[in-house]
């Protein structure tokens, strides 16, 4: 998109926006309106701008909006996080930084797509690395999550407290270094760099290995790779690791095993059946 087409393209859908806005629910007068929605002025009170840039800004002049004026925009008028990134993508070419919410709780149709996952293991995990959903397998083949407190159920607590977990891997320093790795690059990217501070004070308290990973500062990107388990019970596995977004949620993430083999399957539904 050129410079020049960007403002008018913002423009035209701020304008659309501020029409669709009730001004009784904004506390405006809604009598003697020519046209529905908010006015121009209104919504620049609520931006705390003034109402000439707000009026340059809908009919494309001025140039392009800052940041700052972008998200006083998007609140004024009360625009979703999609929304917020559209108009972000018009006035500047780019998404907006990244606000970190946390909200553990996922929907009942997410847990349904873990569950026909099923037989591979499957899990939903924040930013921070906290699983808050899985699946049976997942539980039969990793950890049982529903057995630990809220605060226990951490990706990065169990690999580098729990012995059995530790354990479990073919190269326990080669995992450990890739999740931290992946778990640094997630942090940054999710702006929850703010909100990891206890957890990484605490893992570096508790164990020296992860404190001296920690210290190397290295980033991984994710990517598609095979994981190797020993299971104390069914023995050895092989799986297809791999993370994937979850729509609407980008403090989400979906993290699949799939199994390599049939052996592989067959072991986990028999371990499910047992369980």
């Amino acid at each position: 998109m050129s410079e020049q087409a960007r403002p008018n393209r913002l423009g035209s859908y701020l304008k659309d926006r501020r029409s669709k806005l009730d001004p009784a629910a904004f506390g405006f007068a809604s009598a003697r309106r020519r046209t529905p929605g908010l006015r121009r002025e209104e919504v620049a009170q609520r931006a705390h701008i003034s109402t000439a840039w707000y009026t340059w800004l809908e009919q494309g002049r001025g140039g392009a909006p800052s940041a700052e004026v972008l998200e006083r925009i998007a609140e004024a008028l009360m625009l979703t996080q999609p929304e917020r990134e559209h108009i972000f993508m018009l006035g500047l070419g780019r998404p907006p930084e990244v606000r970190y919410e946390q909200r553990d709780a996922i929907t009942p149709r997410l847990q349904r797509v873990l569950d026909r996952l099923n037989p591979s293991p499957a899990l939903i995990r924040t930013a921070t690395w906290d699983v808050v959903a899985w699946n049976k397998a997942a539980t039969a083949m990793l950890v049982d999550y529903a057995s630990l407190a809220p605060e226990n159920r951490n990706v990065l607590k169990h690999i580098f407290l729990d012995p059995r977990i530790r354990a479990a891997q073919y190269d326990w320093e080669s995992v450990a270094r890739y999740v931290v790795g992946a778990f640094r690059a997630d942090v940054v990217r999710a702006g929850a760099a703010s909100a990891v501070g206890e957890l990484v004070d605490e893992l570096c308290r508790r164990s020296e290995d992860f404190a001296r990973m920690w210290r190397d500062t290295h980033v991984h990107a994710h990517h598609e790779r095979i994981k190797h388990i020993n299971h104390p019970v069914f023995g050895p596995f092989a799986f297809e690791h791999s993370t994937f977004a979850v729509d609407g949620r980008p403090d989400l993430t979906m993290v699949v095993h799939n199994p390599v083999s049939d052996a592989d399957l067959d072991k986990i539904v028999k371990a499910i059946g047992a369980g």
